[in-house]
């Protein structure tokens, strides 16, 4: 018979290796000092950018991160560490990390995994200060559409001039028959 703990470290693992496969990026952060509140908050702040929080032993997490290939993270896990699982938008889980960073000045922002890269905390600042995607994608569409709209202006500046130029010869007829 397997003992407590053994089972509950083969299911951190397993929990961990499911959420490293589906999850397209991944924070570790250090939560030292905050407090069960503070957890909580971070943990809700998270929720809403569709990621989670998940606290694991040190040792679970490497063994974890090396059979899935992300020896580069690896360095990283020490100390109290928590993972933080990104499903849709690393930017907006950055933004959040960033802004709880700056209100609570105990914890820590270690590093990432992004699409087969290690992130470092200023590669994650980076992140953290780009637009959203619907922001990005506004500004792509006004790129697009200013061309198009200089072009129809000028378009609607020569036809304007010229609607302009025969109601002067008409009035100009009609004064001087």
């Amino acid at each position: 018979m397997k003992k407590i703990g053994l089972i509950v470290k083969e299911a951190s693992e397993s929990h961990l290796k499911t959420h490293l496969k589906e999850a397209g990026s991944f924070f570790v952060v250090k939560y030292s000092g905050l407090s069960s509140p503070e957890i909580t908050t971070l943990r809700l702040s998270l929720k809403s950018s569709k990621a989670q929080f998940f606290v694991v032993k040190n040792s679970v997490a490497r063994r974890a991160l090396k059979n899935a290939g992300l020896e580069g993270a690896v360095k990283y896990i020490d100390g109290s560490c928590g993972i933080i699982f990104a499903k849709d938008e690393p930017v907006d889980v950055s933004k959040v990390l960033f802004t709880f960073l700056k209100e609570h000045e105990k914890f820590q922002l270690g590093g990432g995994f992004f699409k087969d890269q290690v992130l470092e905390k200023k590669d994650i600042e980076v992140i953290a200060k780009l637009p959203s995607k619907e922001v990005l994608r506004a500004q792509l569409v006004m790129a697009l559409n200013s061309p198009i709209s200089k072009l129809v202006r000028v378009l609607n500046g020569t036809l304007s001039k010229f609607v302009i130029c025969l109601d002067q010869i008409k009035e100009k007829k009609t004064t001087n028959p």
